[in-house]
């Protein structure tokens, strides 16, 4: 295709996402019982498309008024949702999923308008794997499963029913928001609770494009809400909350901090899903090819905007020259450009603040190690997205701030070690633990890596992939619990014990610790 014509055509489709988001949302961008309404915190906040600069949508915030409105809708639709049979809650999501799935498209460009992602990348990844999700769960639904019932004391029937919690206050990041809200809501609901949902503030339209679909698939109003408020007072009012009885967090460690002092003062369940720091350890027998491939994949993969996202690479010494020389080529061919082209590779950050920030971490560590490539942001028809490029940094200490901190950005940091134990040790050496990857052809050293590198998930010879069946989350400081698949269900339900007495005689065996010999 012409170049012109593809920059009109993109122009026309970023154009039109832009206006249906204004229009769709010209209510408000407050969710709440089935219904948008406006915000009542007298502020306003404007999406921004980070690609361009240019102002999208521009929504009244939610303050605690309309927390309190989303709670008590949630805790009014709580008892006939969680009554309905499973069969009726699992028959409701798959109307769901294949509402989400016929709204695909839009969903698509909405996620990559608010967020900078390529389209290849939410039309292939994000999109699907919500649908799957959705329709995961609407399966899920029906297999509440318990420990069997049994005559464990002999004189009893014990049984474990799964309850649902309540309602459920959940607060969600801006780096995937339609998958964040999925992974929130999805197994809330399955399990019969009702939810509210903060979204990011920068990031609003995917999650009451979601709602709304939920709705129109028959989803009882208020059995999903969304307030898209300041984490200050909307987030904090919402974990605080005393009607709320559960809260998941997912997004930085020191926030997450915060949201537990909150969650904790109210002794409200908690999941939290924060930062991560993953290591990506090659082996000296591994496929370097493959290990090259899956170092820039698993690095650049949303921008680096990835709490999973490869970011300390430690090679074997025999490997680690060829390592870093093909790193730096293969990141040399990736295409930024605009998330509406057809070829575009990597997207922008989130927001030029964000880029600043990644600029800074590079920058400092110019100080201290070598930046092989990128590091600086792009020149020309790029400058006014908030675009930063594929970075490459080597001779880095342990210790440094460009491996020990979170960077959220298209950073990669190589260091070379001998043996396996100092390669599994340096793995380790962070706060976090919620991803990690091994690459050899060794099965021993494989089953070694996936033993000792404590981390909620380790893949072997590939780094990234989740699905929807497998849990995801951490260890330390990158949290506990679990997002998607049935492990999901022991954040979401109560466990409750029923013991019903088999004898029918008044006077028990055991009373007589209390009655001695009478």
């Amino acid at each position: 295709m012409d170049d012109r014509f593809q920059a009109a055509e993109i122009v026309d489709q970023r154009t039109a996402t832009a206006t249906e988001a204004r229009q769709r949302f010209g209510e408000g961008a407050q969710y709440i019982g089935g219904r948008l309404r406006p915000g009542t915190s007298g502020r306003t906040h404007t999406v921004v498309d980070p690609a361009t600069g240019d102002d999208v949508l521009t929504y009244e915030l939610a303050g605690t008024a309309d927390v309190d409105a989303a709670v008590a809708a949630a805790r009014a639709a709580f008892p006939a949702w969680s009554g309905a049979t499973p069969g009726e809650r699992s028959e409701a999501l798959h109307r769901f999923a294949a509402v989400l799935a016929e709204r695909a498209e839009d969903f698509a460009r909405a996620e990559s308008l608010q967020c900078g992602k390529p389209l290849k990348l939410t039309r292939e990844f994000d999109v699907p794997g919500t649908v799957d999700n959705a329709a995961f769960f609407a399966g899920a639904a029906r297999h509440l499963q318990g420990q069997s019932a049994g005559e464990y004391s002999g004189d009893h029937t014990s049984y474990i029913r799964r309850e649902a919690i309540g309602v459920v206050g959940s607060v969600a990041p801006w780096n995937y928001p339609l998958q964040m809200a999925a992974w929130k809501i999805l197994p809330a609901v399955a399990a019969g609770n009702a939810i509210v949902l903060k979204p990011a503030e920068l990031t609003p339209l995917t999650s009451l494009m979601f709602a709304r679909a939920a709705t129109d698939a028959g989803i009882p109003d208020g059995v999903i809400n969304i307030v898209n408020g300041a984490g200050r007072d909307a987030g904090e009012h919402l974990v605080g909350h005393p009607d709320v009885a559960m809260t998941s967090f997912t997004g930085s460690t020191p926030v997450g901090k915060r949201v537990a002092e909150l969650a904790t003062a109210t002794v409200k369940r908690l999941h939290l899903e924060l930062g991560g720091k993953a290591p990506f350890v090659v082996f000296d027998d591994a496929d370097l090819e493959a290990a090259v491939h899956g170092a820039v994949a698993g690095a650049l993969i949303n921008t680096g905007q990835d709490c999973t996202a490869a970011t300390r690479a430690y090679v074997q010494r025999p490997l680690y020259d060829a390592f870093v020389e093909q790193v730096a080529a293969l990141m040399g061919t990736v295409r930024l450009g605009d998330p509406f082209h057809q070829d575009t590779d990597l997207g922008p950050l989130i927001s030029h603040a964000q880029r600043d920030r990644v600029a800074a971490f590079v920058d400092r560590a110019r100080a201290y190690a070598t930046v092989v490539t990128g590091g600086e942001p792009p020149k020309g028809h790029l400058a006014a997205g908030a675009y930063y490029p594929p970075t490459l940094i080597t001779g880095a200490a342990q210790d440094s701030e460009i491996v020990q901190s979170e960077v959220f950005g298209p950073v990669l940091v190589v260091l070379p070690f001998d043996s396996d134990d100092e390669g599994l040790a340096l793995a380790g050496d962070t706060p976090y633990g919620l991803a990690a990857s091994a690459w050899t052809r060794d099965v021993y050293r494989a089953g070694r890596a996936t033993r000792e590198i404590r981390a909620g998930c380790v893949w072997v010879n590939d780094h990234i992939p989740i699905i929807s069946e497998m849990p995801h989350g951490g260890y330390r400081a990158s949290g506990f619990g679990k997002d998607m698949s049935t492990y999901s269900f022991e954040e979401y339900t109560q466990v409750k014990h029923v013991m019903l007495d088999n004898t029918a005689v008044a006077r028990k065996d055991w009373h007589r610790t209390i009655f001695g010999d009478r």
